[in-house]
């Protein structure tokens, strides 16, 4: 004997007919998850300039180091950054002592060499970016990140 199934509980498919979504609801449940997305997200966005300055701060900071140690084992000043990566002409094979950065880290955050000027405004030498602008000044994520603030 066969049981009878309650048919309100099975679905029963139309001939001609297959099962699955269809484009609409695809749709719909696509802009549903973009914009929840877009919800979750937007907090994040602003952080990302934010990020950046905090690494170009520590990256002028390092920078700012190799600097004060460059000074301390050669008696002078590096004329340029490329010096704390690479060895100076006048710098014999056995005076070298191995750089503690690569050259990569004389890179900011948004893909731009940090400025070095010796002698500096500011100091002895000034070490700095020029934020995520490009441009001197700026506020926020466009600030200039300077070794003399």
């Amino acid at each position: 004997m066969r049981r009878k199934v309650d048919s309100c509980l099975t679905r029963r498919r139309q001939p001609g007919r297959r099962a699955g979504f269809t484009m609409v609801e695809v749709l719909v449940v696509v802009v549903i998850i973009g914009v929840l997305a877009t919800l979750v997200m937007r907090p994040f966005f602003g952080r990302v300039g934010e990020a950046k300055s905090g690494v170009a701060k520590g990256k002028v900071a390092q920078i700012d180091s190799a600097v004060v140690m460059f000074e301390h084992d050669y008696g002078r000043l590096p004329e340029s950054l490329d010096e704390l990566v690479a060895r100076p002409a006048e710098i014999t094979e056995e005076q070298w002592k191995p750089p503690t950065l690569r050259p990569k880290d004389l890179i900011d955050p948004w893909g731009r060499p940090f400025l070095y000027k010796q002698p500096g405004d500011h100091g002895l030498y000034d070490l700095y970016s020029l934020g995520a602008d490009g441009k001197p000044g700026g506020e926020k994520e466009n600030a200039d990140i300077t070794n003399w603030d």
